[in-house]
């Protein structure tokens, strides 16, 4: 090993440690991080695993990987490609599989899954690249790629791509919020960005049943006055409409200042 690499790796192991402090508040202390998150433990173990398993010693490389699992409850395939200042918080029931790949300053927090959905050889795990926060319990399934900046809500399941700066959530994975021009000021600031926010939603994001929900009520009641109008020309020309009374939505009303729709 040379002198290159020697500097090369131990910057990347203060990479991992240092960038605890930005992600988890509850950090104190290098000591601290360096004795007692699984998260730091599991990521440098992988380090020597996935070193081992590109020198073709592959057994060696499982055997090291699964004493990791066994003290942090993190697994991580020694085959997966993880960048820098990578960062799983609490960590207990992380799976990463062979071919997955997670780019920079990736957050991964408890119970997630980066799995295949097949069982053929071959690329079959997902693609995180840079910035990628997925919120706990979620599942990133299958050859895809989640792009820059997105954020992966707890508990969802996402089987497609998602495009950079995108929030996704929920079974099936559905877009609740996608920032096209994304605030880079912010990203510098990825403590302040991440927080709680990490995640991958906060308390205002909105749910996508409840917005469509709304988006059908108010245009039913967009077609209702139409239709009134249709009624009111046709019987000004002479035609016969009969008279029906039309049942009413219990519950639901039309905030008329905002063009809303309200569900009680």
């Amino acid at each position: 090993m040379s002198d290159t690499e020697q500097v090369s790796r131990w910057q990347r192991f203060k990479e991992d440690i240092y960038c605890v402090f930005d992600r988890d508040p509850a950090a104190r202390n290098v000591f601290e991080i360096v004795t007692t998150y699984p998260g730091v433990h599991a990521l440098t173990m992988h380090r020597l695993s996935h070193w081992l398993w590109k020198k073709n010693w592959l057994w060696l490389a499982r055997f090291n990987s699964t004493i990791s699992r066994w003290f942090t409850g993190i697994e991580i395939h020694p085959g997966a490609k993880i960048g820098r200042r990578f960062f799983i918080d609490h960590g207990m029931g992380v799976v990463i599989g062979e071919t997955a790949e997670i780019g920079d300053d990736c957050t991964l927090y408890h119970g997630v899954t980066l799995g295949g959905t097949s069982w053929k050889g071959g690329k079959r795990h997902p693609t995180l690249t840079n910035n990628v926060v997925v919120g706990a319990g979620a599942k990133v399934l299958g050859p895809i790629t989640v792009n820059d900046g997105a954020r992966i809500g707890s508990n969802a399941v996402v089987v497609k791509d998602v495009a950079a700066n995108e929030t996704v959530v929920g079974i099936p994975g559905r877009v609740v919020r996608s920032q096209k021009t994304p605030d880079l000021q912010a990203q510098e600031k990825l403590a302040q960005s991440v927080g709680f926010d990490a995640y991958g939603a906060t308390n205002q994001t909105p749910d996508p049943v409840a917005s469509a929900i709304h988006g059908l009520i108010e245009h039913i009641h967009m077609t209702d006055k139409r239709v009134e109008q249709l009624c009111k020309t046709i019987q000004h020309l002479g035609g016969q409409i009969p008279d029906v009374d039309m049942p009413t939505l219990d519950g639901c009303e039309l905030d008329k200042d905002n063009k809303s729709s309200k569900v009680d």
